[in-house]
């Protein structure tokens, strides 16, 4: 059987760069994208025979489709798909111009739709394939100052559960990735933040230090991440979520005992709303 082919969004750097270099070690295929194409040279320097670097803005569907079609010539076929291009915005709601908020769910959003959109009739046609599509442990819950960018990973993640049950039976895997802090660009480049309100300057304000100071010092291992997406499509039974990071297993975790002592405490009246009887 010819090697495993994965496409890649956000390539260059972070957790693309280190999916790109984990596929490199196992021996399969690569498609490296990134809206910057010179970025992706030295991943391709790395094995120019199982590398194929191709610029790709994820917000373009044109753009889209001609690296699909520039994989199927190289490759002839498509596995693993992982959207992973986007970034993140720190800054209230109230400071987060609509411009800026349309912006990142066009590329963390209806990019990943758009990639996806393109990829799924190649997997449909080979009964086989999987979605990946990176989350965050703010696509389960939120935080002062990141609602921008938890709003683009719940859409996300709300389209993956629902696609993870119209293609299963086509033998087509989605997973969703929930990473905590791993050592990527996202605190640092990759994160825009937004003018200061006054009457938010405090209450956001811990958001945006500890955004600040986390760069570079997170524990998660990119590596150590794209290996344990590997193994879990691997595995017979791939979950539809998959956290990364103790933080995030912690976090979501304590996030999920909340609802469930909210869902007990409030059952009543929310089982009250009914209809009487007819008399």
């Amino acid at each position: 059987m010819s090697a495993k082919t994965w496409f890649i969004t956000g390539a260059s750097s972070g957790f693309g760069r280190a999916f790109a270099e984990h596929a490199l070690a196992q021996g399969y295929n690569i498609v490296a994208t990134a809206r910057s194409h010179p970025s992706l040279q030295e991943i391709a320097a790395k094995d120019p025979a199982r590398v194929l670097a191709q610029a790709l803005d994820v917000t373009r569907p044109a753009e889209v489709e001609a690296a699909v079609q520039a994989t199927l010539a190289r490759f002839g076929r498509i596995d693993i798909l992982i959207n992973n291009a986007g970034y993140g915005i720190v800054g209230a709601f109230e400071e987060t111009p609509d411009a800026e908020l349309r912006a990142l769910m066009e590329t963390n959003f209806f990019g990943a739709m758009n990639v996806t959109r393109a990829i799924l009739p190649i997997f449909r046609a080979q009964r086989s394939g999987a979605v990946v599509n990176i989350s965050s442990l703010g696509g389960q819950l939120s935080f002062a100052g990141f609602s921008a960018y938890s709003a683009s990973k719940f859409a996300l993640e709300g389209v993956s559960e629902a696609l993870a049950r119209e293609v299963a039976p086509l033998g087509i895997k989605v997973l969703i990735v929930e990473p905590g802090q791993f050592r990527t660009n996202l605190a640092g480049p990759s994160l825009r933040h937004m003018p200061v309100m006054d009457s938010y300057r405090e209450i956001v304000g811990g958001s945006r230090e500890f955004a600040r100071s986390m760069h570079g010092t997170q524990e998660g291992d990119p590596r150590k991440a794209a290996a344990a997406i590997d193994k879990a499509l691997a595995a017979p039974n791939t979950p539809l979520r998959l956290q990364l990071g103790g933080d995030a297993v912690d976090a979501i975790r304590a996030h999920s005992e909340t609802l469930l002592n909210d869902l007990a405490a409030w059952e009543t009246l929310a089982r009250s709303t009914r209809f009487d009887a007819d008399a």
